[in-house]
């Protein structure tokens, strides 16, 4: 089995885009389409299956068809919740799948060799988790998590009340796979008006680089 085959894609969308009306920052419009309609377009080819991690009302996310996946423990501030309820929805759904690939629903120009390079980095490496960083930067959460790790993190988080992904990454082996910043970020992600500016420009650059399809 390849890689692929043995990999989860979960898209993160716990944040409230307070900036930009206060909405999940997924269904904010980019381009005329949500963002994780971006996101789910990068990360599917490179996947067996996707989940979202959402919490509220599931009833909002109908259209893109996708398991939602709620934090667990609920209540926990952060974006590690969500990873957790993610592993743990590939061990009781997908016990075939190995690992999960996450990714924030607001990054919406993630890499097409992004789950490869994060496999082929922590094979070469030994380490146990994957994260991705580009132009000076890691990205805690662009990051590729093993199933089996899922208890280790919930009692990091449920016990010992460790709620920033960089301080429960401290604790296990870490390959860190660096990507190009130019001609953008392909970790760029949008938390203000003005990145959503910078994020409609680099869809038209882009778009206008592959004569009008982006």
């Amino acid at each position: 089995m390849t890689d692929k085959d043995l990999t989860l894609g979960l898209i993160l969308d716990g944040g409230l885009a307070r900036r930009m009306g206060g909405t999940d920052k997924g269904l904010v419009l980019l381009a005329g389409r949500p963002m994780l309609a971006h996101a789910i377009e990068r990360l599917r080819p490179q996947v067996a299956a996707l989940a979202l991690s959402a919490n509220g009302d599931p009833a909002r996310f109908q259209a893109f068809d996708l398991p939602i996946v709620p934090d667990d423990p609920p209540n926990a501030a952060g974006p590690l919740a969500g990873v957790i309820a993610g592993l743990d929805h590939c061990a009781r759904n997908a016990p075939d799948l190995t690992h999960a690939a996450s990714l924030p629903a607001d990054t919406p120009f993630a890499p097409a060799d992004f789950v490869a390079r994060l496999h082929e980095a922590r094979r070469a490496s030994g380490a146990e988790i994957a994260v991705a960083a580009s132009g000076g930067r890691t990205h805690h959460i662009a990051a590729l998590w093993p199933v089996a790790l899922a208890g280790e993190l919930r009692r990091a988080l449920a016990d010992e009340k460790l709620r920033k992904v960089e301080s429960v990454l401290q604790r296990f082996r870490v390959a860190l796979v660096e990507w190009p910043d130019a001609p953008f970020d392909p970790f760029f992600n949008v938390n203000a008006p003005e990145d959503l500016a910078r994020a409609e420009a680099i869809l038209r650059g882009a778009s206008a680089a592959r004569g009008g399809a982006i």
